[in-house]
This record gives structure tokens, C-alpha cells and sequence, in this order.
């Protein structure tokens, strides 16, 4: 038996360097607003990506065959993703990877790489893993990202977000159906350019750019309910882990509020720092990502002017007003998986005319239903006003389930628009 075991953990495909010009990497699409644009980066980078989009129940029946249903959801979503393109026979198998990212954090998703190779050992042997991470996991089997990447990677996170955050304030009033994926089209676009000739570091001026691109549709005057979605990573921008709850809320006359990804960012960077206040830990490694998050957070607040000068659209969220929001409600310790950003995210919401919230909960989450289902009274005692559902996405809940429970918060977020 120990031997069975040991072979198992050490003899699986290996991810090395070279295999950057001989293979394909396929990869799970958990973030279609920002994937948009990091495929296309990779790609200029000589790396042969493809994000998946298979999404339909064939990919939830392949995840229960290959991993427990006690496991997360996210988890299984992805790991059908993989399994179902692979069998549909369009890759040379000799020359195929797939791709994981990992946070290093004490969230399941830091293992998925052992459940993914359990999943392709029986029928795609030679198919290697890959992660991406920056917390030293997987050494033997991460992706090369050097420092000009990595920071390409990190503008466009800025640019998916601000392209996300002007669609989903233009397409629920465009007069013109259409004009508002039109100006998305064109706006992935213009950032796509700017990565392939020059000048992708511009980051204010090319969000001034993307704004005039969706400024000049023409909206109605109309009010609708505003929801907010936050929850865990995955399901709360993968349309595959969420049923494609942003098109459910356009199609019921609302406006999809989701925070930006910058957020969740500053997020895994700022615990750090956190670490070594709390509990003494890490100060090298304290002292970097203080630097880090001092750089990304000034990059963020430069865009919320942008937003404000302009004047079209309402600007993000300051990451630094999230954390005062999350002190009101838990401690920065609770940092497993989403943690305090999750109420974070939704006393921001409350507090900027967004009352109404959908709590997006992976069955198998512990940590999203203790800080994010678990901290609604105390939200509710502060902010009287929200509007919270919790919705469970797991492979046996129907998805006329999640959207009855969310349509019974939409009916008294009416109500409320109405008064």
C-alpha cells in the first residue's frame, strides 16, 4: 500500500520549460471577463493557450466521476472542464497540458493538483499539470512567468476589471441591443493592441480609452435593482460554477454588480502583511508584499480618479475602504479562502446603493459559509437595509432552485426600489 501511495505522489507528468514551445495548455475559464485578455497575453508571450469553454452537464457528470462530490464544486467544474475536452479527441495528448492556478492559501484550491492528477492518470497519462503560483507550490511543475509577464499579467487584471465594471453599467440600459457587447468587442480589442505594439503600461490613459469606448452608448434613464455578486473565487465569475448568474440578472431587468478582481488581489497580498502583525510571521516576506501592495494599491486608486474624472460610470471599490468595511463586521485574521473580504465586499455594496446581494457558496466551502453566509446578521445589524441571499452551487442543486431563491430577493428588492 505504501508503496502504491508513494508512486502515486511522485511519478506523474512533469511540467518543465521546454515544453513551453511543443505544447498546448488548456485552461478552465474561471475568469471570462479578464481570460479574454490574458489569453491573447500568454499567447504574444509564445505560449499555445486555450481557454475552454465547454459548459455544458457533460462537464459536471465528468467531475463526479473523478472527484468526490464532498469535495468543493469548484473543483469538480474544473476538473470536468479538463476531462471533457480531452476525450472529445481535438489535442495530440503527447503534446497537451492543463493549467491550475494556486493562492498558497489554506483554501482546498492550494490541492487541487494531486485530485487533478488522480482525474487524468487511468485515460491521459501523459498529460502534465501545470500551476501557477507565487507561493512556492509545486516547484517541480509551475509555469516559467518571468517579471516582464508577471507584470503584464498584473495590468491586465486592471484592464478585465475596468472593461467589466463599464459593461455591466451600460448593458442593462443600452437603447441600441448589442451596443454594449459591441464596445466590450472593441474595448478587449484596443488593450490587445496596446499588449502587442507598446505602450500596455499606460494603464491610466488606457483606461481613459476604454471608458470613452462604452461612453458613447446610448443608455436609458431607467432605474433598476442593483445586485451585487460576491462569494468564493471561482463561482462568483466562472459562468460555469455560477450558471451564468450575470446573464439571469440581466435577463430579469437588473444590473449585475461585480466587484473587481484588483480586489481579491490586494486580498492575497495584504494577509501577508497581516501575518507578521498578528501572529509575528514572515518578515522578509512581510516587508516585499508590504512594497507590492503599495504599488498595486496606488495603480488602483490612479484608476478610481480615471473613473471619477470622467464622470460616465461610478468608480470601484478603494481597496483600502474594504478593509475598514470588513473591520465593522470580522477580523483581517479570518483570511481562509475568501474570508473577510466577502463581508467586506458586501458592507461596500451596502454602502454605495447597493443593497441587494447575491452570496455565491460552492457546496464544500467552509470557509465562504462561515464568513460569508455566517456574517449576514451582523451585516444586517449595521446596514438594516440589505438585501442578502446565500445560494448553494453544487452539482445536485437545480439551477430553477438557485434562480427561484434569487427571484424571491429580487421581488423585495422591488419593492424597495419602488418605495
Amino acid at each position: 500500500m505504501a508503496d502504491k501511495i508513494k508512486d502515486y505522489s511522485t511519478k506523474y507528468p512533469k511540467w518543465d520549460k521546454s515544453m513551453k514551445k511543443t505544447h498546448k495548455i488548456l485552461v478552465p475559464d474561471m475568469l471570462p471577463w479578464h481570460f479574454s485578455i490574458i489569453e491573447e497575453v500568454l499567447k504574444l508571450d509564445g505560449f499555445d493557450i486555450e481557454i475552454l469553454h465547454n459548459e455544458t452537464r457533460a462537464v459536471i457528470d465528468e467531475g463526479l466521476k473523478h472527484v468526490h462530490n464532498d469535495t468543493c464544486y469548484p473543483c469538480l467544474c474544473v476538473v470536468g472542464q479538463y476531462i471533457d475536452a480531452l476525450k472529445k479527441g481535438d489535442y495530440d495528448l503527447e503534446h497537451t497540458a492543463v493549467l491550475i492556478t494556486q493562492t498558497g492559501g489554506g483554501c482546498r484550491a492550494s490541492n487541487y493538483m494531486p485530485l487533478i492528477r488522480k482525474a487524468l492518470k487511468t485515460e491521459f497519462p501523459s498529460v502534465p499539470v501545470v500551476s501557477v503560483n507565487f507561493s512556492g507550490l509545486e516547484k517541480d511543475s509551475s509555469l516559467n512567468i518571468s517579471l516582464k509577464l508577471f507584470l503584464k499579467l498584473a495590468y491586465s487584471i486592471f484592464y478585465g476589471d475596468a472593461i467589466m465594471w463599464c459593461y455591466n453599467q451600460t448593458k442593462p440600459y443600452e437603447k441600441v441591443a448589442g451596443a454594449a457587447d459591441e464596445a466590450r468587442a472593441k474595448a478587449i480589442e484596443y488593450v490587445v493592441s496596446k499588449f502587442a505594439n507598446g505602450g500596455y503600461s499606460s494603464y491610466t490613459k488606457i483606461t481613459e480609452k476604454i471608458i470613452k469606448i462604452f461612453a458613447p452608448v446610448e443608455r436609458t434613464a431607467e432605474k433598476k435593482v442593483k445586485v451585487g455578486i460576491v462569494g468564493e473565487i471561482y463561482v462568483k465569475y466562472s459562468q460555469l460554477g455560477n450558471n451564468n448568474l450575470e446573464k439571469f440578472l440581466l435577463a430579469e431587468n437588473c444590473e449585475p454588480v461585480v466587484p473587481a478582481l484588483a480586489d481579491f488581489v490586494l486580498y492575497c497580498i495584504i494577509n501577508v502583511v497581516n501575518d507578521r502583525k498578528l501572529y509575528g510571521r514572515g518578515k522578509t516576506a512581510a516587508f516585499i508584499y508590504n512594497l507590492a501592495y503599495k504599488l498595486v494599491h496606488g495603480m488602483q486608486k490612479k484608476v478610481i480618479k480615471v473613473f471619477e474624472k470622467e464622470g460616465t460610470f461610478l468608480p470601484l471599490h478603494d481597496f483600502e475602504h474594504l478593509r475598514k468595511c470588513a473591520d465593522k463586521v470580522i477580523n483581517q485574521g479570518v483570511k481562509m479562502g475568501e474570508g473577510w473580504l466577502i463581508p467586506a465586499e458586501m458592507a461596500a455594496l451596502a454602502e454605495t446603493g447597493v443593497p441587494n446581494i447575491v452570496c455565491a457558496q460552492p457546496f464544500g466551502c467552509l470557509p465562504n459559509h462561515i464568513a460569508g453566509k455566517g456574517a449576514v446578521r451582523a451585516l444586517k445589524n449595521i446596514y438594516p437595509d440589505e438585501n442578502i441571499v446565500a445560494v448553494d452551487y453544487d452539482p445536485s442543486a437545480t439551477k430553477v432552485n438557485q434562480e427561484n431563491r434569487i427571484k424571491l430577493m429580487l421581488a423585495t428588492a422591488r419593492e424597495n426600489l419602488e418605495k
